[in-house]
This record gives structure tokens, sequence and C-alpha cells, in this order.
């Protein structure tokens, strides 16, 4: 490509305190990239809850209590696709990186590469590790700088509008199906299976043999999860989800996936599984709920709980080969950058269906 004249100033989506408006500023410096750095101009980003709720200050932290070591102003955004346009200056083209090569922008931004959870291929928990959450700036800005080491490549061939959720969303919905440890044939329940997350839960499960049951409520959801390949949908306002399960599978599901943000889920979750059953958990309820399923139950039945944060680079990609090449394929609505405000009041009520991206970048 091309040489292009980049600006040096740029618009981004802000808030200023947390819980406050969102805000777009028009005159925010554009980076420059430093040492071991590049510099991407963002063309899409998804929209995911955690911006939301990082935005609002009720992001969980480990201990259920809200993250308020939060850079401020805050710019949001972790679901990014961008296009290399300027590389540091330390950095040649013998290193892979090229200008005009489509990277993504991930919740990790930097990681250390030394500690016990890099060294064993978990550096998602990286104990020195900065995020485009709370430490460093997102992508919902127009141009960013990225960390060169740690640079999420992308083939030249992906569509760049569907493949901004699959960072986040997607990879999450991936780890958490690697974790249910489901073989070919066994069954798989996916609770919020109509959602941004369990939509992809219910395919990449689809795509490791399991026989996947949705769980969800809402019109059309039944005919949306079964067009995604689920075998069952379950309507749990009309219908009971644990009793449904038994009917289906007889013993009971080998995993369940809980994409959706409520306690409960968790707990009914726990008594679809068969003896040797693993719970893999993904959504995150308000407040700090607790899991209420009883000691005996989950060692009589020898259960496995298992926590899911996103997941590794080598994982991302694997998660992205499989949308490239159409065996998980993305339900999004693009939108223009403006609409961000609106797009958080629409999350807040639950009209979302899918997953929503917005358009930074006119000619993307």
């Amino acid at each position: 490509m091309g040489s292009i004249d980049i600006p040096k100033t740029q618009t981004v989506a802000l808030v200023r305190s947390l819980g406050g408006e969102v805000e777009f500023k028009t005159d925010y410096p554009v980076p420059s990239p430093g040492r071991n750095e590049v510099l991407a101009q963002v063309l899409y980003s998804g929209v995911c809850q955690s911006d939301l709720h990082t935005k609002s200050g009720t992001a969980a932290g480990p201990d259920g209590n809200p993250i308020t070591k939060i850079k401020l102003p805050h710019v949001g955004g972790h679901e990014g696709i961008g296009r290399i346009i300027a590389l540091g200056p330390d950095i040649t083209h013998e290193t892979g990186v090229k200008v005009g090569g489509l990277v993504g922008i991930r919740f990790s931004s930097r990681i250390c590469r030394r500690c016990e959870f890099c060294l064993a291929g978990a550096e998602q928990h990286c104990t020195n590790a900065t995020n485009h959450l709370h430490h460093e700036d997102g992508s919902f800005q127009q141009y960013i700088a990225l960390d060169a080491d740690y640079l999420t490549v992308l083939p030249d061939d992906v569509d760049p509008a569907v493949m901004g959720p699959v960072l986040c969303a997607g990879l999450t919905a991936y780890k958490a199906v690697l974790n249910a440890n489901v073989r070919p044939g066994n069954w798989l329940v996916v609770v919020g299976a109509g959602g941004g997350l369990g939509h992809l839960a219910v395919q990449y499960a689809r795509a490791q043999g399991a026989l996947v049951i949705g769980v969800d409520t809402g019109p059309g959801k039944g005919d949306f999860v079964r067009g995604l390949g689920a075998q069952e949908f379950i309507d749990f306002a009309t219908e009971d989800p644990i009793k449904r399960v038994y009917e289906i599978t007889g013993l009971g599901a080998h995993a369940v996936v809980v994409t959706a943000g409520n306690a409960k889920a968790f707990a009914h979750a726990c008594e679809m599984l068969r003896v040797g059953g693993t719970l893999s958990c993904v959504g995150i309820p308000p407040g700090r709920p607790y899991l209420e399923t009883p000691i005996c139950t989950i060692v009589i039945k020898g259960l496995r709980i298992t926590g899911n944060l996103v997941g590794s680079l080598k994982e991302c990609m694997e998660a992205v080969d499989l949308v490239r090449r159409g065996v998980v394929k993305p339900v999004v609505k693009v939108r223009p950058f403006k609409d961000l405000p609106q797009i958080y009041e629409e999350m807040e009520k639950g009209d979302i269906a899918g997953r929503v991206v917005v358009q930074l970048t006119e000619s993307a």
C-alpha cells in the first residue's frame, strides 16, 4: 500500500469518570509508534458487555468488587480490527510485521513473557500484564499504538467487519468449549445460547463434534439457535430446563457452558450435569453472587468447574481460523461509531441479539 498521511489528532469515544456519559473528542492526539511498536488505523471494533461495565464502574474483579484502578479518561474497546500504517523505529520488514497488514486489538495489550503464566502459555493471566480495558486506550479510537512482540497478526483474507468480536467473545466461547472437554457425540448445553457469546459457543461446540442444547428465551431465539446447528432448544420461560435436559440426554449433559450473567443459571447448570460432567463458567452476574450448589452434589457426581477469562494468543488464532474457514459464522450488525452511546443503552435493556460492531474508518 502507498504512503499514508498520518494526522496529528483523531476522534475517540471516552468517559472522563466511571459512570459518566460517553463523549466524542475530535482533537485527541494520535500516538506515535515507539520502540517495538506499530501504529494501526482502527477499521472496526466490536462492542462488548465488558466495555459497558468498565465505563460504568461496575466491572467485577477477582474478589467480586468493582475494578476502580482504571485509566481516566477511559477509552474503551477491545475487539478491534486495524491495519498497520507505520512501524516503530526499530522494526524491519524481516520481522514479519508489515505495513498494510491486518491486526487485532484484543483485551491483552502487553505481557511480560517471563512469569509463571506466560511461560505456561496462559499469558492472559500474566502477573505483569496491561490491557485495553483498564490500563491503555482501546479500540474506540481511530489510531492505536500496539506492542509488536505481542501482535495479533490476522490473515489477509479475513473479513474485518466480522472478525472483531472473535477476539474476545469468540475466543472466550472457544476457550469455554475447550475447557468443557467434550468429545464428539457428547451433549453440551449452552445457557444464553442466543446472545453474543452464546451463539458463538454453540458453533464452536458443534465444531468439536458435540451435540448442542441451547437454552434461552425470547421471540425467534429457538429458530435462531437451531439455525446455528444446535440439535435442541429449550425456552426456560415456558419449560423446566433441567427436566428437559434429562429427557433429551437420559443421564444429563456432559458439559454446560453458562454465558448468561445470571446466578440462578449457574445453579441450574450443575443440576443439568451427569456424573463426571463439567460446568464451564463464562458469564459474570452483577454484584457478588455465589454458586448455590450443594457441595455433596459436586463431590458425589464428580463434577468439574472451570472459569474462562478470554484465552491465549495461540487459542485466539485457532478461534480466528475457524471463522476464516467458515466453520463458525459470527452474527454481527455493523453500525456507525457515533451510535456507541445508543448501543450501550440497548445493551443495558437487553435489546441486542448477536454482536454489534462499530465502524471507525469510513473507507474500511
